[in-house]
């Protein structure tokens, strides 16, 4: 068996695979294969920088460590739901690719048999496995569910890189045989909403003439395109008498 190497783990599952017959699940297999290789590329992530094991209905990928974590999160992010978008919209229901995904990074070696070794990596695999990615998924309006491991959240999620949002990402815990596991899971539809309204009422809101004081909307004293007539006091304390024509009126100004 070879020294352990730092990588990235990525890994990727086919929901509900086992339901399907024979034929559904080989396109299923060359769907996920040929996406996977996609959304490495995309995340620059070339094929001399990886090695592929095929578990059915999931591929585990092994990426080297010097690749960037960011732009393959970033591409998770971006590409899958697009990509399942274009294969799903016209797909039978039998056909459908939703898919559950595991990004963690640790120590795994390899041994001359191709088979892989490392507690990091079971670790990936509870959490793929975990009830709680699971449920993401099943509840998910879309078809794609992230979990990405406490320190690939903590080194460069919470740092709000360009297409990777902290605040999508949520805390949660993976009960195991060998303790809890700390993770996080994507929701991008629970992203903070602006807490506050907006002070006062939107320009396309507000009347076009005249608003008498107190109208709804503006207090009292509010000008919005009206004539004052006798005694104003100025904006310097001083007084000035007749009409005054606001907010764009015609005719002579006194």
């Amino acid at each position: 068996m070879s020294d352990p190497v730092n990588s990235t783990i990525l890994l990727l599952d086919i929901e509900r695979y086992s339901d399907r017959d024979d034929v559904e699940q080989s396109y299923l297999r060359r769907m996920l294969f040929g996406l996977t290789d996609r959304v490495l590329l995309a995340a620059g992530i070339e094929e001399t920088l990886r090695r592929r094991a095929d578990r059915g209905d999931s591929v585990m990928e092994l990426i080297d460590a010097n690749a960037s974590l960011t732009a393959l999160l970033r591409s998770l992010l971006a590409v899958v739901p697009a990509e399942l978008h274009a294969l799903n919209r016209l797909a039978s229901s039998s056909a459908r690719m939703r898919l559950r995904c595991v990004v963690t990074s640790g120590y795994v070696a390899v041994d001359p048999d191709g088979g892989w070794v490392g507690s990091d990596l079971n670790h990936a695999c509870r959490l793929l496995d975990a009830d709680v990615l699971r449920n993401e998924l099943k509840k998910s309006s879309g078809d794609f569910a992230l979990c990405v491991s406490e320190p690939v959240y903590s080194g460069v999620v919470r740092h709000n890189h360009l297409g990777v949002v902290a605040e999508e990402f949520h805390a949660v815990t993976v009960e195991s045989k060998n303790g809890d596991l700390p993770a996080r899971v994507h929701r991008p539809y629970s992203r903070a909403e602006p807490s506050e309204p907006m002070a006062g009422p939107r320009a396309a809101d507000r009347p076009s003439g005249p608003v008498p004081p107190g109208a709804a909307g503006f207090p009292a004293g509010t000008v919005q395109g009206g004539v004052f007539g006798g005694s104003n006091h100025g904006i310097g304390g001083g007084i000035f008498h007749g009409d005054v024509h606001i907010g764009g009126a015609s005719g002579d100004r006194a």
